[in-house]
């Protein structure tokens, strides 16, 4: 491939960028004033590299994730941190509590990263390896409310009342209460969970979608956590808009970060910490 064949790979997949529906061949070949023939060419030779894409029923041309994949391979190798865990710092040094970031997952939610805001006092770091108990944490209700009231009552009951003993004595009992619980924090925009994954603790949490449109669909929570004495109602409004800006935030940044989610792993066993999933 010649010098002048390379810049032109590289203007194409420059052009492609931010087109999640792709670009039509001729459309594409107007926009670089480029030959059909020569941008076709360049089309194949990028899709036979895995870099691009035909969609078989439109016939666009797209980019697929293996750029987005190297570009992140080299921000491993560098240590740069992750836009997300940014994010999550914030909130953590904003509100000085326990904060974690999950993201949906084949129809669950699965923590994916953490950071901790407490400085002083006790540390709330409950272990990441189980999943959030959906009805009787805050991070669970907000993914709730975010659904059609069906679907979230389906996916509550495929997982039972019960919570495999991981809730606290105020957590939700039969569905009435989840109901009345999700419509508040659909009024609310975000979710409030008082000593029920946990006894003394309270929890708060909100969505983050997967793009601006206000239509989108959930791609995941951000939540606060916090003992009950240092997390009272009257503080509650302060953390309520720290999270609102910090989903927003992920708001902005989700589209971008194509990255294939791993489940985070369970503390080492010994590790000192609370138990629980309130957050």
């Amino acid at each position: 491939m010649t010098i002048a064949a390379v810049d032109r790979a590289l203007k194409l997949m420059e052009a492609l960028a931010g087109e999640p529906d792709g670009v039509d061949l001729s459309l594409l070949a107007d926009r670089l004033g480029l030959p059909f023939s020569a941008t076709h060419r360049l089309l194949g030779t990028l899709a036979e590299r895995g870099f691009v894409r035909q969609d078989p029923h439109s016939g666009a041309y797209g980019l697929t994730l293996k750029l987005a994949q190297l570009a992140f391979r080299d921000l491993d190798s560098r240590g740069l941190p992750d836009a997300g865990q940014i994010v999550l710092d914030r909130l953590a040094s904003a509100t000085r509590e326990y904060c974690r970031l999950a993201v949906v997952e084949g129809g669950e939610l699965i923590w994916i990263a953490r950071a901790q805001g407490a400085t002083a006092g006790l540390r709330y770091e409950p272990p990441m390896g189980a999943g959030p108990v959906l009805h009787a944490t805050a991070t669970g209700k907000a993914w709730l409310a975010s659904l059609p009231e069906a679907e979230a009552l389906r996916i509550v009951f495929a997982h039972g009342f019960d919570g495999a003993g991981r809730t606290g004595p105020n957590a939700l009992r039969d569905v009435d209460a989840l109901r009345a619980h999700l419509d508040e924090t659909r009024r609310r925009g975000f979710a409030v969970a008082v000593e029920e994954g946990e006894i003394g603790i309270v929890a708060m949490a909100r969505v983050f979608r997967a793009g601006r449109d206000p239509a989108a669909p959930a791609a995941g929570t951000l939540s606060v956590a916090g003992p009950l004495p240092r997390m009272p109602e009257e503080r509650r409004p302060a953390i309520a808009e720290a999270l609102l800006r910090a989903a927003e935030d992920m708001t902005g940044i989700w589209p971008l970060r194509r990255r294939q989610i791993q489940p985070a792993k369970a503390a080492p066993a010994g590790e000192t910490q609370q138990t629980g999933a309130s957050a």
